[in-house]
């Protein structure tokens, strides 16, 4: 069995699989006369083939035994998947560039206060979440075409717990 270290999520490790969501070193705007800030291009959805919707959806995740267990990824080759955490807990991204090359995969500490965008045709685990009962907003793609591929993987990666702390 192969152990895959965890490593803190930050916008330059992730660039190759997509875009880290966070409002940490954007410039707010301030609207409704002072009383909010508004964060602008925190992410680029990408929805538009085969004439795809944009898709907003609310998950609840529940936390997988552990130790966790990587036997599958998934990937949409019609458009991005953005997850962003809406209680405040930390999380953990898994994402490959080739689910058979197992020195590809890496796997990302997420704190409360990051989401991700998987780029089209990002090989990721689906949700990995701390705690149960944990609530993301989804930003992904609607409508016809075949969206999502997956693949079983021949060996188990299990992540390594003791590295989690970023």
């Amino acid at each position: 069995m192969t152990t895959l270290s965890i490593e803190p999520l930050t916008k330059q490790a992730f660039a190759p699989f997509g875009e880290v969501v966070e409002t940490a070193g954007s410039t707010p705007l301030s609207i409704n006369q002072g009383h909010a800030a508004r964060y602008n291009e925190l992410a680029t959805i990408d929805v538009g083939a085969e004439s795809g919707q944009v898709n907003i959806s609310w998950f609840i995740a529940s936390q997988r035994p552990a130790p966790i267990a990587i036997r599958l990824m998934e990937r949409h080759p019609l458009g991005s998947q953005l997850f962003m955490p809406l209680n405040g807990e930390d999380w953990l991204v898994v994402v490959c560039a080739d689910p058979r090359d197992l020195s590809s995969y890496r796997a990302f500490a997420a704190n409360g206060k990051q989401g991700v965008n998987y780029a089209r045709n990002c090989w990721h685990h689906p949700l990995l979440v701390l705690k149960d009962a944990s609530s993301f907003l989804v930003v992904d793609r609607k409508g016809g075409g075949d969206n999502l591929e997956e693949h079983w993987l021949d060996e188990i990666i299990q992540l390594d717990p003791g590295t989690a702390a970023g």
